[in-house]
């Protein structure tokens, strides 16, 4: 059955969408996935997106920008000194980066697709310690593997899924959500897509649509009981920005840094606990790392007068990913405690009573 979105609620939304508004209307890439929902105890898994889809690892231009650090991404410092994104990318929950990682670097091996003969993966982390027991270590090179090995193209899957299964949001039941904006041919046609893992925020900050959501909904608040303590934020965002647009390294950390006002129209400061880190790339300029003659490679740049398209693009698809991971998710009972779903019901009655519906 297909879930319902936030478009589906009536939720307005700056910027007409792709065709799946999603990252996968981005052409080519892929996300797969593998949730690990057992006992009372598991509640994780992983994510993984092919920037080029699982047969072509050329390398794409990348840029990463940390927000808040209070987080990890493997392989960010060598993505930051050469400006390239050599294979897939994994997200996870923080105690399993390294076997994510390690499971990556074994697929490469096995399927000989390595660029280099050394590899650095990306692998980034959000906390699900309190629906998780974290310390259990569930996630596996098995379920690594499944998840790269399953991407697919097109509708993917929200809420509840991959890296995504058991982190909050808001104090309500988070995860993996996804968007994307396409530009009109007059602004150069390009795609920008989003995917986010979220994990931060606390209730009395919610804001959707420009309404003050968090204010109304109070009940079953788990850490702060809906009032604003100046409590510390714990949680943590990942974003992952695609786009078919020519950008280099440098334009790509400019975009990346973008995605911390898309968390922003949600309603976070991005608190001291957070670690909220973001990575652009673009699969523009296939041979980019390619040595041409006389070790030159051409290519292509947009303008940098012509990037405030983009930039909107990615707050907005941002935006919206973090609140398609929200609105797709589902009550969840787990380790430490029990998280509900963002009522849907209950929002489209304020956007009606805001006049945003």
């Amino acid at each position: 059955m297909k879930k319902v979105r936030a478009r589906d609620l009536g939720i307005p939304f700056e910027g007409a969408s792709g065709e799946f508004n999603a990252i996968t209307d981005v052409s080519g890439i892929t996300v797969g996935y593998s949730t690990i929902i057992e006992g009372a105890d598991a509640r994780t898994g992983v994510t993984i997106i092919h920037p080029r889809g699982r047969e072509d690892y050329t390398p794409v231009y990348a840029g990463i920008h940390a927000f808040n650090g209070n987080g990890e991404m493997t392989g960010a410092a060598w993505v930051e000194e050469g400006g390239f994104l050599e294979g897939p990318i994994g997200l996870t929950n923080t105690h399993s980066v390294g076997v994510v990682r390690d499971a990556i670097i074994a697929w490469q091996v096995k399927h000989k697709i390595q660029y280099q003969p050394w590899a650095l993966p990306v692998v980034a982390e959000t906390a699900d310690a309190w629906l998780n027991n974290m310390n259990g270590f569930f996630v596996k090179e098995n379920h690594v593997v499944e998840a790269l090995d399953s991407a697919t193209s097109g509708q993917i899957a929200e809420g509840n899924v991959g890296g995504g299964t058991g982190m909050m949001c808001y104090e309500f039941k988070g995860g993996t959500g996804t968007s994307s904006r396409k530009l009109p041919e007059k602004l150069g046609g390009w795609t920008i897509g989003v995917l986010a893992q979220t994990n931060f925020g606390r209730r009395y900050q919610l804001t959707i649509a420009g309404m003050p959501v968090g204010k109304h909904f109070k009940d079953d608040a788990p850490v702060t009981n809906g009032e604003n303590p100046f409590k510390q934020d714990d949680g943590s965002l990942i974003v992952i920005i695609a786009t078919d647009a020519p950008l280099l390294p440098h334009q790509l950390k400019r975009v990346a840094k973008r995605a911390s006002l898309g968390m922003a129209r949600t309603g976070s400061i991005g608190g001291n606990g957070s670690g909220d880190i973001f990575l652009a790339f673009s699969i523009a300029n296939h041979n980019a790392s390619t040595m041409g003659e006389n070790g030159i490679a051409e290519v292509q740049a947009l303008s940098n007068d012509r990037l405030d398209p983009i930039f909107a693009s990615a707050v907005y698809a941002t935006e919206e990913a973090i609140i398609n991971s929200m609105v797709a998710a589902e009550d969840m009972t787990g380790h430490e405690i029990s998280v509900k779903a963002l009522p849907h019901e209950e929002l489209q009655d304020l956007l009606k009573k805001y006049g945003r519906f």
